[in-house]
């Protein structure tokens, strides 16, 4: 426990007072380090002033520098993207719900009535959240042309955390896959794509995928894992009215 003198208190013998001196030494040598400490700071301020005001300088440009970046240059870049970007999409949504689909993705890719089209918002628009989102639209709109390795290309590009893009974007890749005869890529994507979210929608779509593959592969065990698992998890979604035909094509061949 700490003691504390009076004041006017005088040591009443030698050990007190050789006691008092050391306590008074240290105190001494403490405020003697903290004196010298200071005395090396401001030394050193003294020394580096100018390089110090510089990286200070350099930290307040950078700072503002990317807060002015973000206010004049992207905002205004990204609203651009967006208003050249309303035909392609526009030609895009044309395609899936129309007639003329081939013609109209054509258009959707590389513009029309002198409007930009998607590869034109990706060359354009570099680095913009719609320059991502045409790489989507890209990869999509190739992979109803049948042209399966670019859409491979700009699908891989596009990245999101969407719900629902996200996880299609990610499928749409296993299609091209399947197409391209690449099983084994394809039933990979298709995993990666049920994994990304759980959702009625896309979940159970890529697990049917994944195990018409698997099944496909051989791999009857995974397939039927996939499959119950729409029956048990997903039983209002599409996939799940014909679950039970390739729940038990998947039975016998994992019991052979």
């Amino acid at each position: 426990m700490a003691t504390y003198n009076k004041r006017g208190y005088k040591p009443k013998n030698k050990e007190e007072k050789e006691h008092n001196i050391e306590e008074g030494s240290t105190t001494a040598e403490v405020f003697n380090t903290l004196d010298e400490t200071a005395s090396k700071t401001e030394d050193f301020v003294a020394k580096n002033q100018k390089y110090i005001f510089i990286i200070i300088g350099v930290v307040a440009v950078v700072v503002l520098g990317s807060l002015a970046y973000k206010e004049f240059i992207a905002k205004p870049k990204q609203v651009n993207a967006m208003n050249d970007m309303f035909q392609a999409q526009k030609y895009f949504d044309q395609a899936v719900t129309g007639v003329a689909k081939d013609s109209l993705y054509n258009l959707a890719l590389n513009g029309g009535e002198g409007k930009f089209g998607m590869l034109d918002i990706i060359e354009e628009y570099s680095g913009t959240p719609s320059a991502n989102l045409a790489n989507y639209y890209a990869g999509t709109a190739y992979l109803r042309l049948k042209d399966y390795k670019n859409a491979v290309e700009y699908l891989s590009d596009f990245k999101s955390d969407d719900e629902i893009l996200a996880p299609l974007a990610k499928g749409n890749i296993g299609d091209a896959f399947v197409q391209l005869n690449q099983k084994e890529d394809a039933l990979g994507y298709y995993e990666e794509a049920a994994k990304m979210r759980n959702n009625g929608y896309t979940t159970p779509m890529y697990l049917y995928k994944a195990g018409v593959i698997a099944l496909d592969l051989g791999n009857a065990d995974k397939a039927l894992t996939y499959f119950e698992r729409i029956k048990e998890e997903f039983p209002n979604a599409n996939e799940a009215a014909s679950v039970d035909v390739f729940i038990g094509k998947a039975q016998v061949l994992a019991n052979k």
